[in-house]
């Protein structure tokens, strides 16, 4: 009888905790729901691969070209600072007083508003080095946000690697260096890529730092260097739903769409490389 009662307390216990997970999604699925509803009708090769002759009407490549060139660009920055630093924390700094302010340090600075972040850059890459708003002042400051998370996920990524791999590969002769970018750091790879995610869905959809520092509200033309200012999109987007009461509110939400949908596709990338190294990982193992 008492194991009857705990079988029950168990399934009500697993319903509620399925019934509230599934809650979770609800406001995401209305969300993409809705925005699709709205904005699908607008979506076409000429929206996407032609550039707009105002910014009332007309396609979004500009903005669209200058968003990836912005991510790709800061991440190109931001991952291997973060990884080395990682790294060094993990596998070369003793873990003492010192290590622990570091750490608190790291974990405060990821919680930082980013609009302080844009302060930042612009005070120094846009004025102090004279890089001036250009893409890449705002990819420098966009990666100096990025380094507190990165640095979180690369860190726990590599303390996750089993000790005993480490100590096998030593004994075999491997020097301590050898070990780190041979072993450690290819088993922590699918933890990597996890943290590439993350940082490229931050990078691709914030507004505040990109404001100050590289954002230009309206360019007939593609930034021809990284010294050039560009269209973003997500501050396209906050521009003709605040700053223009001639646009449509088709135009807004297909705006909404293509920048989510952006989002999702790098991430889908992302996760599909990460299994794909899980897999060899496993295979090798």
């Amino acid at each position: 009888m008492k194991k009857r009662s705990m079988r029950g307390g168990d399934t009500v216990t697993y319903i509620v905790i399925y019934a509230f997970s599934a809650l979770a999604f609800v406001p995401l699925i209305a969300f993409v729901v809705y925005i699709i509803a709205k904005g699908i009708s607008r979506i076409n090769l000429e929206f996407l691969f032609t550039a707009s002759t105002s910014m009332e009407t007309g396609g979004i490549f500009a903005p669209l070209y200058g968003t990836l060139l912005l991510t790709i660009v800061s991440l190109g920055f931001a991952v291997p600072i973060s990884l080395l630093a990682a790294i060094s924390l993990s596998e070369y700094t003793r873990k003492g007083r010192a290590f622990k302010i570091l750490e608190l340090a790291i974990v405060n600075l990821a919680g930082v508003p980013s609009v302080v972040y844009g302060l930042f850059g612009l005070g120094l890459f846009v004025v102090f080095f004279g890089f001036g708003k250009s893409i890449l002042a705002g990819a420098l400051t966009m990666a100096c946000m990025s380094l507190p998370l990165l640095i979180t996920v690369f860190y726990q990524a590599l303390n996750a690697v089993p000790i005993t791999l480490r100590e096998a590969s030593l004994a075999l002769g491997a020097s301590r260096l050898s070990t780190t970018f041979r072993i450690v750091v290819p088993t922590a790879l699918p933890g990597i890529f996890t943290g590439v995610i993350l940082a490229t869905g931050r990078i691709a959809g914030e507004t505040a730092p990109v404001l100050f520092t590289v954002a230009a509200y309206y360019m007939p033309s593609l930034p021809q260097s990284l010294s050039d200012q560009s269209m973003l999109l997500s501050y396209h987007l906050f521009a003709v739903s605040t700053q223009n009461t001639g646009v449509s509110d088709e135009q807004k939400y297909a705006i909404t769409l293509v920048l989510v949908a952006l989002v999702l596709l790098v991430n889908l990338i992302a996760i599909w490389a990460r299994s794909r190294v899980r897999r060899r990982i496993g295979t090798l193992g």
